[in-house]
């Protein structure tokens, strides 16, 4: 299946969260697209609310469903709480750390300049978004892109930075100092309601 590339807002609405994480996206209209959307009072079973929860950290970060079902089953094999490892596994993707360093404005950005060869790891170009970024790793902005007029913008309107994310205002490179702690990822989300999807189908 292709790669959404539609509003995110229609996603976001269809999830009733804010996939960008700013809220923006489900300001205007807080309830589900389409003719009927306000509408849909029917309390939903358990199943849909654990689809809807695992659709929700699927549009958030901008990944397909065979990769996503790789990173469950990749997470559960991991010493420590099968959910946070979740978690911190999509925290670590290449295009989620250009996003919180903030060199895009958003995760579809950040994939973006991932694939068009902007961003360096280490000092080495890397274009695959799903790269999977270490603790200590340096991510930079390649040396002929310096320039580039959206990174420019993104870093301008940056306002805060995750803690587990160390930034070089002169130098402009991240580091991704640690993995993140649980509290410091996104409290709308209950990770325990995706293990318990995966665990029935």
């Amino acid at each position: 299946m292709a790669r959404y590339t539609g509003p995110n807002n229609k996603k976001a609405r269809r999830v009733s969260f804010s996939i960008l994480e700013n809220g923006k996206d489900i300001a205007k209209r807080p309830y589900g697209p389409g003719q009927h959307g306000k509408d849909r009072k029917r309390k939903p079973s358990n199943y849909a609310v654990q689809l809807n929860e695992k659709q929700k950290v699927r549009f958030m970060y901008g990944i397909s469903e065979k990769q996503f079902k790789k990173l469950v089953n990749e997470s559960a094999k991991m010493k420590g709480v099968h959910g946070e490892n979740l978690l911190i596994l999509l925290e670590s993707r290449l295009d989620n750390i250009v996003y919180r360093i903030g060199f895009a404005t958003t995760r579809r950005g950040a994939r973006q300049l991932v694939n068009h060869g902007h961003i360096t790891v280490n000092g080495k170009k890397v274009d695959i978004p799903s790269y999977r970024v270490k603790p200590g790793d340096v991510i930079a902005i390649k040396e002929n892109s310096s320039d580039h007029k959206g990174i420019e913008i993104a870093l301008a309107n940056k306002i805060k930075r995750p803690d587990f994310i160390n930034y070089d205002e002169t130098k402009r490179i991240g580091t991704y100092v640690r993995y993140p702690e649980r509290s410091e990822l996104n409290a709308e989300i209950n990770e325990s309601l995706i293990v318990e999807f995966y665990s029935r189908v």
